[in-house]
């Protein structure tokens, strides 16, 4: 499933998706991206309180806007907060030709 192009995000920054009635977001550093479920492991609340802002002032890690919990962009491990040791839900993705692509959407409806 087509998600956007690469340049649609922006180079150091995050944005957020509605796929069906789940919330994923995708970072993007350089030419790396990762994406998550919009959920903390900590109660289930979506990350963000302003669309699109998923990281720490700094840009250097996912904050949830709720708990102040950070989270690592490579695997979503919680290193500071209420819910240490725990993860982000990845949603994995392809890059094809500079567009973005959900490689498994069937998992993000249920």
């Amino acid at each position: 499933m087509f998600l956007c192009h690469l340049e649609e995000l922006p180079e150091y920054g995050t944005r957020g998706f509605a796929i069906g009635q789940q919330e994923i977001f995708v970072i993007r550093q350089a030419t790396q991206i990762w994406a998550y479920m919009n959920r903390c492991p900590h109660t289930g609340v979506t990350l963000n309180w302003v669309p699109d802002q998923f990281l720490d002032w700094e840009g250097r890690y996912v904050q949830c806007a709720t708990h102040g919990a950070l989270f690592r962009f490579e695997d979503g491990l919680c290193l500071a907060g209420p819910c240490p040791g725990t993860h982000l839900e990845p949603v994995p993705l392809s890059l094809i030709g500079g567009e973005i692509y959900l490689t498994n959407p069937g998992k993000i409806r249920s």
